[in-house]
């Protein structure tokens, strides 16, 4: 059934916004919210954070001309309404599906994004960038960046915020502070925004009373440029503001960020202020849907789900990755009270909520702070305690340079808990993690694993308790399962690799983690193909079980490597260079992703796109035997 919305209809361009009354912009939020509803129930997607920013995105776009100004998204979870306005309504039951709506901005899909997100942090120092250039050119256009309190978190926008404030260029940045980013935010920003959210009389006081001073007859404006020290004891006496004025910002707020008319009253006067400017605007993730307002962590982002009750439409009732994985770090907790847990921003995603009801003081949420996080493990490893940090494999990418310099070079023993490793599905190109592998392979003294099942995970965690140095643990999204093998499973501890499966010596097939239980359905193929196999789990991804890779490929006659990472730099390329320093000179048919950004869409269609399912596998090995028979022949007669 097709759901008529009066007036969100006759939105074909922000331009049809424009003149809208306040009666009718009460209504079409009314309506925005609804369509939001109903549309990210069938699709999945970040519900709670667009619900919240309804009013300010009408006001921002009827206030600012985009795509002339630039309105810059910071992460991007929170601009469903943004792309409903600027023509991309009717496309919307699209969202997050293959070839479809992306979830974050994106410039090439409109010309009203002006900038690719997708990671939190970002959007003050692009926009910042883009005045610069703006004043460069001569050009007379607004530069706004919308980032949350949880981002204002990242080290790169208080950064950014540094740059931009002392440069005096015109600058807009809208601080929607909804007091959380995925989960609660934590730290000392988070306080300093709660203080002013229960203190918003800055404003008003030094209005007053500068005006008051400017008013005395005679002596009022020589006295002013006096009172500067006066002005400060205000500031300083009631809070709010002062850190973004001494950054050189001049605050506004905060306001209603669900009142329109205030909200575009205060943008206005934007346009009206020299220099950088902050606005503080208060909303309420999941506003308007009272299912997600008293859940907003479970609507942040959320799969299909039904309407009335806000209940999962497919409810996963088995164990993830990362549950599992949090509920062995408490077990180990028990026994080691050395052991602590770390996450930027992440407690529940990674599944460390139970750590954190465990053992509360040995928890630490640093924010959205990855940088950081690697290197307060590192301090907590050289202080003689043993940390683990769990984290996004996409997210793991900002810290490389302390993941080398900080805990590698010191060979420190901090544990990387790798989570979403591979192809994560719908989020895309941002949050994908499959160049993990090749970021980190190149680090001496680094450990890298990869589980092919949940109770190698089990052992690969059990190991890295004790192991003198650093480790990676990298695993997928999604519902743990435990794979079959004839063969009797080989200690972690010997740190060798394993055979699944032999059946002769044709083809090597070396697969990466949870990409086994793949080949192991290839390879129960091939038999019927008449072709022999040889399958090797290699559990260790650095340091390489060197002897057995070697011993199985000199034997074998085709070898390929299956791997959930891009091709360039992956696994494949470690295996091929094994083998040409021992001078076995066989080419290494690498099954990995190509060398391209690979776009968002449900895992599975993306698997199929890459040719990385059983049909497709078992097509290239196949197709390779027949031509090799074939030249064979050809070659004997």
């Amino acid at each position: 059934m097709i759901k008529l919305y009066s007036l969100l209809d006759r939105i074909k361009s922000i331009t049809d916004l424009k003149g809208m009354n306040k009666q009718d912009i009460t209504l079409l939020a009314e309506e925005i919210r609804a369509f939001l509803i109903d549309n990210v129930s069938k699709t999945g997607g970040h519900l709670a954070s667009n619900l919240g920013v309804v009013e300010l995105t009408l006001a921002l776009h009827t206030i600012f001309d985009s795509p002339k100004d630039k309105i810059i998204w910071d992460v991007g979870h929170q601009s469903y309404i943004h792309k409903i306005l600027t023509g991309r309504k009717d496309d919307f039951h699209t969202l997050r599906q293959y070839k479809g709506l992306s979830g974050f901005p994106k410039r090439n899909e409109s010309e009203h994004d002006h900038f690719d997100t997708g990671h939190s942090s970002t959007s003050i120092s692009a926009a910042f960038g883009m005045a610069c250039v703006r004043d460069l050119n001569n050009e007379k256009h607004s530069v706004v960046a919308v980032i949350g309190d949880g981002a204002l978190t990242g080290g790169m926008a208080l950064e950014a915020l540094n740059h931009a404030g002392q440069s005096k260029k015109n600058l807009t940045i809208i601080l929607n502070d909804n007091e959380m980013s995925i989960s609660e935010n934590v730290g000392g920003i988070s306080n300093y925004l709660n203080r002013i959210r229960t203190a918003p009389l800055y404003s008003k006081v030094k209005g007053d009373v500068e005006n008051l001073i400017v008013n005395i007859p005679a002596i009022g404006k020589s006295m002013y440029k006096t009172a500067e020290k006066a002005k400060d004891c205000i500031k300083y006496l009631l809070v709010p503001g002062v850190l973004f004025e001494e950054l050189g910002f001049t605050y506004l707020g905060p306001i209603n960020g669900h009142n329109y008319n205030d909200l575009c009253r205060a943008l206005e006067s934007t346009k009206n202020i020299s220099g950088p400017i902050l606005l503080h605007v208060l909303t309420k993730k999941g506003m308007g849907y009272p299912i997600a307002e008293s859940s907003p962590e479970k609507f942040h982002g959320i799969g299909p789900f039904d309407v009335e009750t806000g209940e999962l439409i497919s409810k996963n009732d088995n164990i993830t990755y990362s549950k599992l994985i949090g509920n062995l770090l408490v077990e180990h907790a028990e026994k080691n009270k050395k052991i602590v847990a770390i996450t930027a921003a992440m407690p529940s995603g990674t599944g460390l909520m139970p750590f954190l009801k465990e053992f509360p003081d040995r928890f630490f949420d640093v924010g959205i702070a990855e940088q950081h996080a690697v290197t307060f493990a590192a301090g907590i490893a050289a202080a003689g305690h043993k940390p683990f940090f769990a984290v996004y494999s996409t997210f793991l990418l900002r810290a490389l340079g302390q993941i080398v310099n900080d805990v590698c070079l010191q060979n420190l023993p901090v544990t990387f808990l790798i989570d979403r490793a591979g192809i994560v599905g719908n989020d895309g190109e941002t949050h994908h993690g499959i160049m993990d592998i090749s970021m980190l392979y190149p680090v001496p003294n680094l450990t890298i694993l990869a589980p092919k099942d949940g109770n190698e995970l089990k052992e690969m965690l059990a190991f890295t308790v004790n192991h003198q140095g650093p480790v990676a643990i990298r695993y997928p999204r999604g519902n743990v399962h435990n794979l079959v093998s004839e063969f009797p499973p080989v200690s972690i501890e010997s740190k060798k690799g394993e055979i699944l499966f032999n059946t002769g010596k044709d083809a090597l097939i070396i697969a990466v983690g949870h990409m086994n239980d793949l080949a192991l359905k290839v390879c129960e193929k091939l038999k019927h193909e008449n072709i022999k196999v040889t399958l090797i789990n290699p559990r260790f991804l650095k340091p390489l079980d060197s002897s057995l890779i070697i011993e199985q490929a000199s034997k074998c006659k085709q070898i390929y490597t299956i791997e959930d990472n891009y091709k360039t730099g992956g696994f494949g390329s470690q295996i091929q260079s094994l083998l040409n320093e021992n001078n076995i000179y066989k080419g290494v048919n690498t099954l990995a992703f190509p060398d391209k950004f690979i776009e968002h869409g449900d895992v599975s269609s993306l698997y199929d796109v890459y040719g990385l399912n059983v049909d497709d596998v078992l097509a290239t090995i196949v197709n390779d035997f027949n031509t090799t028979t074939l030249n064979k022949k050809v070659l004997n007669r």
